[in-house]
């Protein structure tokens, strides 16, 4: 889509509401880049869909595992809420296609940028709320990730939940996380993380984003002193 907004109609049908105040959805997918108000692009909205989708998901997470206590609604939650998930979303519904940059972020591929993305997709559930209510938000939300849910039936534990409780059980203290390096381009770029617990040699790996690093290492790490990143 272009500065002038271009595609806004094709996007409304993709996300399946006619907005009555079609500014809103302009909004969420402009980048700081191409709007000199900072305010009139995607940040502030981008905060009020992240409780917006933090709220319905926690909802239907509890009606759905009625007997699950809460560390695993809580695994739970985190794992659809966490950026990967936002970004698979949005490239599902192409949403990048749609996203108002400046010629040269449009050059440097931030289309494509994760973190831009996860960023764009909580500021367009925004815009739905504001445009048509919470109901409008939540029939979004729930078509894009009660399939994510059915795909994941586990009680998802991750490497690096598993490798606190580990420290913890054995009063270690907390995984110490630190990022080495940053290389590549912004809209692809790799992180070296390195994770440190007492009386354990370090490990290093990297990802292509941060927390895609830390969570390797700490699957390292884990293999390394016998533990389990699995419930």
């Amino acid at each position: 889509m272009d500065a002038n907004g271009d595609g806004l109609d094709e996007l409304q049908a993709r996300l399946g509401h006619r907005f009555a105040h079609p500014g809103l959805l302009r909004r969420a997918v402009t980048h700081a880049s191409a709007e000199p108000r900072s305010w009139n692009a995607y940040e502030r909205l981008e905060f009020l869909g992240d409780r917006v989708l933090g709220l319905v998901v926690a909802e239907q997470l509890l009606d759905r595992f009625p007997h699950a206590r809460e560390g695993e609604i809580a695994r739970r939650h985190a794992r659809m809420v966490r950026g990967e998930t936002l970004a698979e979303v949005a490239r599902g519904l192409e949403l990048g296609r749609f996203l108002i940059v400046s010629r040269g972020e449009q050059e440097a591929g931030t289309r494509r940028s994760e973190s831009v993305l996860s960023d764009a997709m909580e500021a367009a559930i925004a815009a739905l709320y504001l445009d048509g209510g919470l109901e409008v938000a939540r029939r979004f939300v729930l078509s894009l990730w009660n399939p994510i849910m059915e795909r994941d039936p586990g009680a998802p534990r991750d490497a690096k939940t598993a490798l606190q409780e580990w420290t913890q059980a054995r009063r270690l203290g907390l995984p110490l996380y630190e990022t080495i390096e940053r290389s590549g381009p912004a809209h692809a770029p790799e992180f070296v993380v390195r994770v440190t617990v007492g009386g354990h040699p370090p490990r290093v790996a990297s990802g292509r984003a941060k927390r895609a690093a830390e969570q390797a290492a700490a699957t390292l790490l884990l293999a390394d002193v016998g533990g389990d990143a699995t419930p």
